[in-house]
């Protein structure tokens, strides 16, 4: 998809849909909607005038009206695209109103339109394209890779519509960059996360961790069976023992033009990688196991965080860690009852095979460490119990340090996207105790599970001094059941953007 950035008169666009922006200004929770239009174009306002005042269209977020042949635009048709109260319009909104646009045109054949930038005191034009940008890109992704009668329904052009500013000015042709960035390195990751079992194998993981590399500039390795045994990740060789595909052990680092001061952080991100899990010998129950396909999707993200920090270059050093296997019940898979020696050398005892993830974990942090990393961020499919304390809205924060992960929440305005801080203190430890090792890889309870995930992975980053670390359990909010009107169901390629941003952060 090709996004441009005019100054031009949306009157004068011919276009075969041009989208404008409406929002809800009634006062009080309770009143008649009021819906408003987001432009003062007069020949704009002419046009839909009718259609407000009736109210057959009342603005709600998502919600859309379509005038075909509107008078006095050179536009086919209008759209009209409802992006909810007034009061809480902010670029997340218009993010997702441009995501319902695309969705809207994409069935309906129509490859190209047109938005017209809103007006409203709250919203800066820079970051205002931006999400424009996101949402448009977001939005024109499908599951269907596989399906015979496929059809390329792909966004081509999308334009946005400018007035009042110079659409050469370069903070807003940067900010279509960074939108076309973030939200590409987005979808690259879903399209991963999409990505059936038998095809993304933990070796093809890397094959396309060191193309993506390749293609922009970061440097690669990809590591198997023999260098984890030479580095003694006993935890992460457990888990892929009962796999006939063997591991894979990814690395990516990207270095800034300009080397940063010598007490600048150097920030480490470790993702899990399990490409199928069927539980191990804990096995699941058959039903929605078709799912566990998704299980790396913490390695996605962290992949396509890498592809957008190439992209957008910040002064900061930067390498993430992918720990990839499967986790299968083959006669040589690790039990219930064993004992394993991570990297760290920390023991653990093994409770429940289907708590992997935290094993493959707990020595890619380690290892981060090794090479460097002063700042610690790992992304997980982690604990269905993350879902049963947040549901499907929010993803889980864990850290061992207030001021990184207010760090982290303060990007979420940037980004739109809904994370809630989980408790992860000394507190919750009795839960991973156990009698015969250092730790056991489940808390032994039913309450608390993702906290108890969370001390777990807290064991591997170290304390004297500090490393500053957070955790994202990204399980309830990885995969979307239902299609929203702004983005398809399946992978939702959450966290990108704002790990993105995170790391961004650090760079000043």
């Amino acid at each position: 998809m090709k996004i441009n950035l005019l100054n031009h008169s949306a009157a004068d666009w011919n276009t075969p849909l041009l989208v404008v922006f409406a929002a809800d200004a009634a006062a009080a929770k309770d009143s008649p909607a009021t819906p408003t239009l987001l432009s003062t174009h007069p020949t704009l306002q002419a046009a839909t005038a009718p259609w407000l005042e009736s109210g057959e269209f009342k603005a709600g977020l998502g919600e859309t009206f379509l005038l075909t042949a509107p008078v006095g635009l050179q536009a086919r048709r209008l759209l009209l695209v409802g992006v909810g109260k007034i009061a809480k319009f902010s670029a997340h909104e218009l993010r997702q109103g441009a995501g319902v646009a695309v969705r809207y045109a994409r069935p309906r054949s129509l490859r190209e339109l047109a938005f017209v930038l809103p007006e409203h005191p709250s919203l800066a034009t820079a970051p205002a394209i931006r999400a424009m940008a996101e949402g448009a890109i977001i939005a024109d992704f499908d599951i269907d890779f596989y399906r015979a009668d496929r059809k390329n329904l792909g966004m081509e052009t999308v334009t946005i519509l400018v007035s009042g500013v110079d659409a050469t000015d370069a903070s807003l042709q940067s900010a279509v960059r960074e939108g076309c960035t973030l939200a590409e390195s987005q979808n690259f990751a879903r399209t991963l996360i999409n990505e059936p079992g038998n095809i993304l194998t933990p070796t093809e993981l890397g094959r396309r961790a060191a193309a993506m590399a390749a293609e922009f500039g970061l440097a690669c390795e990809v590591h198997s069976t023999e260098k984890l045994r030479e580095l003694g990740m006993g935890a992460f060789m457990a888990v892929a023992q009962g796999s006939s595909q063997p591991p894979a052990l990814i690395v990516l680092r990207y270095e800034p033009a300009s080397a940063p001061s010598p007490d600048a952080p150097v920030i480490g991100l470790v993702g899990k990688g399990i490409t199928f899990d069927t539980g191990g010998i804990s096995i699941k129950p058959a039903e929605n196991m078709d799912r566990m396909k998704y299980d790396m999707a913490g390695a996605a993200s962290m992949i396509a965080v890498m592809r957008a920090i190439a992209q957008l270059k910040p002064a900061v050093r930067v390498l993430a860690v992918i720990c990839s296997c499967e986790n299968m019940p083959d006669g040589r898979a690790y039990k219930p009852g064993d004992v394993v020696t991570a990297m760290s050398g920390k023991t653990i005892e093994i409770i429940n095979t289907d708590a992997e993830g935290r094993l493959v974990l707990a020595d890619g942090l380690h290892y981060a460490q090794t090479l460097g990393a002063t700042r610690l961020l790992n992304a997980a499919t982690l604990t269905g119990a993350i879902g049963a304390a947040l549901g499907q809205v929010n993803a889980g924060l864990f850290s061992n340090d207030d001021a990184t992960a207010q760090q982290f929440l303060d990007v979420l305005s940037i980004t739109g996207e809904k994370f809630w801080r989980m408790p992860c203190t000394d507190d919750y430890r009795e839960q991973i105790k156990s009698q015969i090792a250092d730790i056991m890889n489940t808390g032994g309870s039913r309450f608390a599970g993702a906290t108890a995930a969370a001390m777990f992975l807290k064991e591997f980053v170290g304390d004297d001094p500090l490393i500053p670390w957070i955790h994202l359990d990204i399980a309830a909010t990885t995969w979307l059941d239902d299609q929203k009107p702004w983005q398809s169901r399946g992978p939702s390629g959450i966290a990108i953007r704002t790990i993105t941003e995170w790391v961004r952060s650090y760079a000043g």
